[in-house]
């Protein structure tokens, strides 16, 4: 199986240090890595429906870096610290962002993400244009 890997220009410090992609194109798919919701210094912000938003526009940024957007989206994976405190807040901000037909979904909840003070972290799956 091949892949190519999907690096933008903000993500090149992750790829080089940590060694991965935000995402790599495959069989007609985008398989994107997690998206926390840090804002633009790198910190997360205090306000949590922020930190959703931040996610979810990041995830945005990439899917149109492959000429794709929200509707594209198939499936997502979301990892929640604190999900039953957080997860009205989530869906709300969810639902600025993606609409009828529903992709598929599983919310996971855990203790911690590699970025300290993050409660979230969204991975997509989405279908290239033909």
């Amino acid at each position: 199986m091949s892949f190519a890997t999907v690096v933008t220009e903000s993500g090149q410090f992750m790829y080089d240090n940590f060694h991965f992609s935000e995402a790599t194109k495959s069989n007609g798919f985008l398989l994107c890595s997690g998206v926390i919701g840090t804002g633009a210094k790198g910190a997360v912000p205090e306000d949590i429906s922020e930190e959703f938003r931040n996610a979810w526009t990041g995830i945005g940024k990439l899917l149109a870096a492959c000429d794709i957007g929200y509707a594209d989206i198939v499936e997502y994976t979301s990892y929640h610290v604190g999900l039953h405190a957080t997860m009205k807040d989530f869906m709300a901000v969810r639902d600025e962002f993606l609409s009828q037909p529903w992709p598929a979904w599983t919310a996971i909840g855990i203790s911690e993400l590699a970025m300290p003070g993050a409660h979230v972290e969204i991975r997509v799956t989405a279908k290239l244009k033909d």
